[in-house]
């Protein structure tokens, strides 16, 4: 397993990074434990959780997959070994959290990671990340039609920062990160982190994908000049880089099927885009899922690509893309692809 430096922090993580979020919804606690178990025997030393999850979102599951995670630290005694990320739930409708409050304020950030502390069976989180802005921004599927600026009344970074910092100072918190966040934003925290003596940035948790590179023109370049990296979630664009749902496919048990929550990849030319892909993989014998989770990990800007699985067959396909070097033949024939139909899925 290949590790990568976390920011300006002291911690090297590992490339992959096992993402959290089906457990306690399509994934029970003991195959949550068994995927544990596989990713820190193949040497993955990072999790990424939330107190959101799992997905979707309902109030009466909420918080169960941190909580599987905490009885997997206590039966295991691993949690020294790993580098735990969760995150707190931003502004939002859902009004299960906090008696209604996401905003990122004191009370709410206080009262967030405690709950998630005892959920998660630990006295400290290694990154603790804004799980989206509290700023109003589209996110999670915009369409395409890029930023739209919308008045509306929110905590102001400083605030929020400043919030951070005293966890940091506590011992509660490590390192802070940011997820689902502009080029704004992230140059807004860098400077008053510098302004004001506040913890910095360490990394920013957006999607990357064939569908979706649009980190690339907008905030890549933070990697080189100030050194905050890319934790890539949605590897596999929720599972259609597979191939699973080419031409409204809905195998039985997947997400999609379950939930009916694919509508940021079945935008007008995504289906065609994904053909294009997974024919590729398959002419040079490359599993679809496989091939494109090793493009992400072949960014230097990226830090880990989070990635998630229902089933260990796909959690070892996974965690097995670590392992493959794309060719330049490769890259060509993706931004060949990429040039005729980009960014369908922002």
């Amino acid at each position: 397993m290949e590790y990568r430096k976390l920011g300006r922090t002291d911690l090297d993580v590992s490339l992959i990074c096992l993402g959290t979020m089906t457990w306690g919804q399509q994934n029970t606690e003991a195959e949550g434990h068994e995927q544990m178990d596989y990713a820190f025997e193949k040497g993955i030393n990072f999790f990424d959780t939330a107190e959101l999850y799992p997905i979707p979102p309902k109030a009466e599951t909420q918080g169960r997959t941190e909580e599987i995670i905490g009885t997997w630290f206590k039966k295991s005694s691993n949690r020294e070994k790993i580098i735990l990320a969760t995150k707190v739930a931003g502004r939002s409708p859902m009004n299960w959290f906090r008696g209604g409050e996401t905003r990122l304020d004191r009370s709410n950030i206080e009262e967030a990671l405690n709950n998630s502390l005892k959920r998660l069976q630990t006295d400290y989180v290694d990154l603790y990340q804004l799980h989206w802005p509290d700023r109003r921004i589209a996110m999670f599927g915009s369409g395409g039609i890029g930023y739209k600026h919308i008045e509306a009344e929110s905590i102001a970074i400083s605030e929020t920062l400043e919030v951070l910092g005293d966890l940091v100072k506590s011992g509660k918190v490590r390192h802070v990160g940011l997820s689902n966040e502009t080029s704004w934003g992230l140059s807004e925290f860098l400077k008053y982190s510098e302004k004001q003596d506040l913890p910095r940035v360490a990394s920013v948790q957006n999607a990357y994908n064939f569908l979706n590179r649009t980190y690339e023109d907008a905030l890549s370049e933070f990697y080189y000049q100030s050194e905050v990296g890319l934790l890539a979630y949605s590897p596999i664009a929720q599972g259609y880089l597979s191939g699973k749902y080419i031409d409204g496919a809905r195998p039985e048990g997947s997400r999609t099927a379950l939930f009916k929550r694919g509508d940021r990849y079945e935008v007008p030319g995504a289906n065609e885009a994904i053909k294009s892909y997974v024919a590729y993989a398959n002419k040079i014998g490359m599993d679809p899922s496989v091939f494109a989770n090793a493009f992400v990990n072949s960014k230097e800007f990226v830090t880990s690509n989070i990635i998630g699985a229902t089933t260990m067959e796909q959690l070892k396909l996974a965690v097995g893309s670590a392992d493959i070097n794309l060719t330049e033949e490769d890259f060509k024939a993706v931004d060949a692809i990429h040039r005729e139909c980009p960014n369908l899925c922002p």
